[in-house]
């Protein structure tokens, strides 16, 4: 059972977070507070522009907050450079995109071990495998990303998110190039490998049936949160 009451056992504290873009400024994100419980899945909702993917950029450390603080599995993102943000991201945070980002020259299991062998894993081709056969792609290994269908590719990219054994793990839009059947396919690995993983984790879609599934549903709409609900 996940406890979201528990501030000791926090993945996430994100408090008073800010972000202006451009020159002059244009605010996209306005004073957001957000703790997110260890081993929960979170789902963010809300339209195009209302600062999801701005929001899961600060969180994952991909964007640095204009103002406030953001703690990510207890570290404080505010104090690190942008080596700083890269080194800490590297095995704690996973990121699954709706476009998949395989390295279209590399296997299936080369575009899994690699990232890990530049991590120092010294067993990265033993759990790259051992991760795309968990997501049902065994007799898959050696193929190249033009030899996979979608639903294929973003099984690998689901590997390589969780091979490093992340804390913590981003999916924004993990299905926006898949078709109904294989995108649910595919989320129904996503939650089963978060569970079995233990690991955090965090769905930005637009669409409510995939968002009930997770333990808690935040809404988002101009900059802000404006509506949390948990089950």
């Amino acid at each position: 059972m996940v406890s979201f009451d528990n501030v000791d056992d926090m993945v996430i504290d994100a408090r008073s977070v800010t972000l202006a873009l451009g020159d002059p400024p244009t605010q996209i994100l306005h004073g957001l507070d957000l703790k997110v419980a260890r081993g929960s899945s979170v789902a963010l909702l809300g339209p195009s522009g209302s600062g999801k993917s701005s929001l899961m950029a600060i969180l994952a450390g991909l964007e640095r907050a204009s103002a406030g603080t953001v703690q990510v599995d207890g570290l404080d993102f505010g104090g690190l450079n942008e080596d700083g943000l890269a080194r800490a991201r590297r095995g704690r945070i996973g990121i699954v995109l709706q476009a998949f980002h395989l390295l279209p020259t590399m296997t299936a299991r080369e575009n899994v071990a690699v990232p890990l062998e530049l991590a120092g894993v010294a067993d990265a081709f033993d759990r790259a495998q051992a991760e795309l056969e968990a997501v049902g792609l065994g007799s898959r290994l050696d193929h190249y990303p033009a030899q996979l269908s979608g639903g294929e590719q973003q099984r690998v990219a689901i590997a390589r998110a969780l091979a490093p054994r992340p804390a913590l793990v981003f999916a924004d839009e993990p299905t926006g190039n898949l078709d109904t059947a294989t995108g649910a396919t595919v989320m129904d690995l996503l939650f089963s490998r978060h569970a079995a993983l233990g690991a955090t984790l965090f769905v930005i879609t637009h669409d409510p049936s995939l968002a009930a599934r997770c333990d808690r549903v935040i809404e988002m709409a101009d900059g802000r949160i404006v509506a949390d609900s948990r089950r």
